[in-house]
């Protein structure tokens, strides 16, 4: 059953929150920072993305760059925009995103959740991707982003929030995205410790987002007890920050993919080819075509829509990975047809999120690709699905919004 704590938050000075909130560090590259903080020394990504500080030809895994990251955290918190509740609370946090809402728990998870597997994953890991995470979070000797985790809804929970949300919120800003940031601390022993008891029986919790992070959190934390080996089973390094919400409140966005070159073959080939696994109609609307139901994709090519159905025969209902769109797009036509072997490193593919509309999918074929795929979106049944029987989900299959802002809560490994 899960192990849930309250922990004393590292977070900004009230007035401050909507300018030290930023988006994850890993949803924007150096450039995209670098323009982000500008005229904003406030920005958290000066923490996160510490790099953007430096000499713009500095390697971002470099040691300085960690360093850097530490001395901006002890910076900000010397400063004042920083502040410490010196009490252990649980939060809420919740994010309005065109009218749709989701609140969370804000709270420390057990690393032996994760390694016992009551925190259930979906995705691998990239060594380089989680070394850097690992060395960040080392450096500040602190988790500086959550992880973005999901439960199946509680209704004694929900109860919780409803009622705790009446009250005035620590935060309430709106982001330059337009959503709606709001938060809540709970500070109440009783309360706090009714949060914990219920979800003592809660037997499982799913990382929606944040795999890297969450592997980073568990190795510094096995890290500190080999340093430590007589601390207490509660010592701050044996939980990891997370903000907890029901399944319900979420969704999952398609997450598409743009191919740079059709691997030999000129559009006659191509539509013979893809015929023999789908069923092929060229569209009227040149426009953009989003596919309404699972095994459904949308293809981009030469200036037309063309709506693709798997064939049935294709189609394993039976095997949760190989039924997904993602998977079946992959083995069926990216593999056999473009010769994407493995799309985690091969560069003639990129993925864009569906939350840029499947008109980026066509200016990015009259731009500077080929041919573009628009997915129906992965469902959270199918994670949890996938995550229960000790799965995986191919790369780049789910893309969540609206994401968790990083610097609203820290918290301090000791």
């Amino acid at each position: 059953m899960a192990k849930i704590k309250a922990f004393e938050a590292i977070r900004p000075k009230n007035n401050l929150a909507d300018k030290v909130a930023a988006l994850p560090y890993d949803v924007m590259n150096y450039e995209e920072a670098k323009g982000m903080v500008k005229g904003n020394p406030y920005s958290f990504l000066h923490i996160d993305r510490a790099e953007i500080d430096l000499d713009e030809n500095i390697n971002p895994y470099d040691k300085k760059v960690y360093e850097n990251a530490k001395n901006n955290l002890h910076k900000f918190i010397d400063k004042g925009i920083l502040i410490k509740d010196f009490k252990q609370n649980i939060y809420l946090y919740r994010q309005i995103m065109n009218g749709r809402v989701q609140t969370g728990i804000v709270c420390c998870t057990s690393i032996d959740d994760y390694l016992n597997g009551i925190v259930k994953k979906h995705e691998y890991t990239r060594e380089d991707k989680e070394l850097d995470r690992i060395n960040h979070v080392d450096y500040c000797n602190a988790n500086t982003g959550p992880i973005f985790l999901t439960y199946k809804r509680d209704k004694e929970i929900e109860k919780i929030v409803e009622l705790e949300t009446k009250n005035i919120p620590l935060y309430n800003f709106v982001s330059e995205d337009m959503i709606t940031h709001m938060v809540w601390v709970i500070e109440d022993e009783a309360i706090i410790k009714r949060i914990v008891d219920i979800f003592g029986s809660i037997p499982s919790l799913y990382i929606a987002d944040g795999h890297h992070r969450t592997a980073a959190a568990i190795k510094v934390g096995q890290k500190r007890r080999k340093q430590n080996p007589n601390a207490k089973d509660d010592a701050e390094f044996n939980y990891f920050l997370s903000v907890l919400y029901p399944a319900e409140d979420l969704k999952i966005f398609d997450y598409n993919r743009v191919v740079k070159d059709l691997n030999g073959l000129n559009l006659e080939e191509l539509l013979s080819k893809v015929s023999v696994n789908f069923e092929v109609e060229k569209l009227k609307d040149t426009d953009q075509y989003s596919p309404d139901a699972r095994h459904i994709f949308g293809m981009y090519v030469e200036g037309f829509w063309y709506k693709l159905k798997a064939k049935e025969e294709k189609i394993n209902e039976d095997d949760v990975v190989a039924s997904l769109d993602v998977s079946l797009l992959q083995d069926n036509l990216l593999n056999p047809i473009l010769g994407i072997r493995d799309i985690r490193k091969d560069d003639r593919i990129e993925f864009i999120g569906g939350i840029r509309g499947v008109k980026e999918l066509t200016k990015r074929v009259n731009a500077d690709m080929k041919i573009a795929f628009s997915m129906y979106p992965t469902s959270i049944e199918e994670l949890m699905k996938i995550a229960d029987q000790g799965k995986v989900m191919p790369p780049k299959s789910t893309w969540f919004e609206p994401k968790i802002r990083s610097g609203l809560f820290i918290h301090s490994l000791g």
